[in-house]
């Protein structure tokens, strides 16, 4: 019984890790936020809320496999 629970905790465990980075990284990089309509020239459509999702998922893969050790060099190699 231990042992069960010791292991959910620790897939637990990265799921949190993997979420805080994903924070960290969307706010950093301005990931999911919608685009802010400016005077000008635009160089890109405003992303439609569906593709916000996507890249917030995309991101939280990608940061979940980071947390597991399992990044893209370790991909290509295996």
């Amino acid at each position: 019984m231990d042992a069960l629970t010791s292991a959910s905790l620790g897939a637990r465990r990265n799921e949190d890790i993997a979420l805080d980075l994903l924070k960290f990284v969307a706010a950093t990089a301005g990931v999911g936020r919608p685009a802010v309509a400016s005077t000008g020239f635009s160089g890109s459509a405003i992303p439609k809320p569906e593709e916000h999702v996507c890249q917030l998922l995309d991101l939280y893969s990608r940061c979940l496999k980071a947390v597991e050790g399992k990044g893209p060099e370790t991909e290509a190699t295996q």
